[in-house]
């Protein structure tokens, strides 16, 4: 799952304590931030294995810092303390780190088992990325009705908040088209990670002009 990481990020911005919807963003992607950070620091690992999964050729064995339900835990409360220790934010802390934890409970409905529970077996995934018939749609419809939620909870206080949008909406399918139909990576290399990475923060640079943009209904 990519953008669909992403869901969460824009159903928990409607709420009137929650952080900014870029923050969010950061949020929901911050165990793949830290994932692939530290692969290229060789403290977790992966490989590329074609046919790995019908839709995914990432061998994922070794990422029991941040994929495990412990580690990614850790991630959560970690970004929820420093979210407390600069707002004093209690409901605002909870609410991030529950959408950094969302990442871990999204990863379980699509990878192949390779998601533990603390760093070692049993292997949990549902390996819906065998199934592309419905791990795409489920994908979109998750990504882009949380969208929705968002806008009709929310509104313009900005000329540029359709601009904002559009650029949100044009990003996110086409950084989801290049997971699914781009060219598969030859190599777990460093270009790729940076290019992870790099596509994470756009991503969450784009969704923090948005939420500059627009405010809630009732606020």
């Amino acid at each position: 799952m990519f953008i669909g990481h992403f869901a969460p990020a824009m159903v928990a911005a409607t709420h009137p304590k929650a952080p900014g919807l870029g923050l969010l963003f950061v949020a929901g992607q911050l165990v793949d931030f830290g994932f692939f950070g530290l692969a290229l620091f060789g403290i977790e690992n992966f490989r590329i294995t074609p046919g790995m999964t019908v839709m995914n050729p990432l061998d994922l064995y070794d990422m029991p810092y941040t994929h495990s339900l412990l580690g990614s835990g850790v991630w959560a409360l970690g970004f929820a303390l420093l979210i407390w220790l600069f707002t004093r934010n209690k409901t605002g802390a909870l609410i991030g780190g529950l959408v950094v934890l969302s990442h871990w409970l999204l990863d379980l409905l699509v990878h192949a088992p390779d998601l533990t529970l603390a760093g070692s077996p049993p292997s949990l995934g549902f390996g819906l990325w065998n199934q592309p018939a419905i791990a795409m749609p489920l994908e979109l419809i998750f990504t882009f009705s949380a969208l929705a939620f968002f806008v009709f909870r929310t509104r313009s206080i900005a000329p540029r908040s359709k601009l904002a949008l559009v650029l949100l909406v044009i990003l996110l399918l086409a950084f989801q088209a290049s997971n699914w139909f781009g060219p598969e990576p030859e190599a777990a290399d460093t270009a790729m990670m940076i290019t992870a990475l790099i596509a994470f923060a756009v991503a969450s640079a784009s969704a923090a002009f948005v939420g500059r943009t627009r405010t809630l209904k009732h606020a």
